[in-house]
């Protein structure tokens, strides 16, 4: 566990530039938004009611209010989240790659550590998966601090109040990235460590056998996609609604389990036996 810990600190460390880097664009361009999005519907208020003489009531019935769900769906709020989710998606290849790149490739020190190889693992999944919430847990912070900007900006008489739960709630983007329950969380936050995991086994796979990995990376994501998905299948198109949606529900959480044991499992057996120093 001592080891563990420390190589999660190690592989932290290596990305916390990036990570900072990320979460400091999203500070910027949001709350660079909300100035952005608040003030061309107040200039539009403006030139309609003080230029062109619209009575506020008309203004209001015409173009109405302004809610920060606006803000939103701008490419303001969108764009860093889209862009951090990009960043993660690159790292969880670079950071197995960036281990083999350069003369004195550094994964042979890597794998000589005095600790069990599995624990490289976990490790850097764990470090995914810091990446991932952290960014989340910003976004939570992020969020009031904006909608009390957004709500300085924009007087009460041609604004839109709306709780942060509803805010979420209307957007299914950020609803899977923020879910609205615990149960929610862990699926969604679970399938995302699954996906995780089984990316790595492909990275792997490739790093053990080069050419012929690939192919066999891409058969064991084949395989399963198929395992994870053949409840649903056999649901639709064989058994014709056989299972109640609660058993359905289960028998996902069961493969998934499953498949998530075998990744890691198939991981170590790599590691430990066909990738050499």
């Amino acid at each position: 566990m001592k080891n563990y810990g420390k190589l999660v600190n190690f592989e932290f460390n290596r990305v916390a530039k990036l990570f900072a880097v990320l979460m400091g664009i999203t500070l910027i361009l949001q709350i660079a938004g909300v100035f952005v999005e608040a003030r061309d519907y107040l200039n539009m208020a403006n030139e309609k009611i003080y230029e062109e003489m619209m009575p506020k009531a008309e203004f209001l019935e015409t173009f109405g209010q302004m809610s920060f769900l606006q803000v939103i769906r701008s490419i303001w709020f969108l764009g860093p989240i889209g862009l951090c989710v990009a960043g993660v998606a690159f790292y969880i290849f670079l950071i197995w790659y960036r281990d083999w790149v350069g003369k004195n490739t550094f994964v042979y020190r890597l794998l000589m550590l005095p600790t069990s190889r599995l624990n490289i693992f976990f490790a850097k999944i764990t470090t995914i998966m810091i990446m991932t919430l952290g960014f989340v847990a910003f976004q939570l912070i992020l969020l009031p601090i904006e909608i009390v900007i957004f709500k300085g900006m924009v007087p009460v008489d041609f604004r839109n109040d709306m709780g942060l739960t509803e805010l979420v709630g209307s957007m299914p983007e950020l609803s899977i990235i923020i879910p609205g329950s615990f149960l929610e969380f862990i699926l969604y936050y679970g399938a995302g460590l699954l996906a995780v995991s089984i990316l790595f086994t492909g990275i792997l796979f490739e790093r053990s056998f080069k050419w012929k990995g690939i192919f066999a990376a891409v058969a064991y994501g084949a395989v399963a996609v198929v395992l994870f998905i053949a409840p649903l299948l056999l649901q639709e198109f064989v058994v014709d609604g056989f299972f109640y949606p609660i058993e359905l529900f289960v028998l996902e959480i069961v493969i998934g389990l499953i498949l998530l044991a075998a990744s890691i499992w198939m991981s170590g057996f790599l590691l430990k036996k066909k990738i050499t120093v």
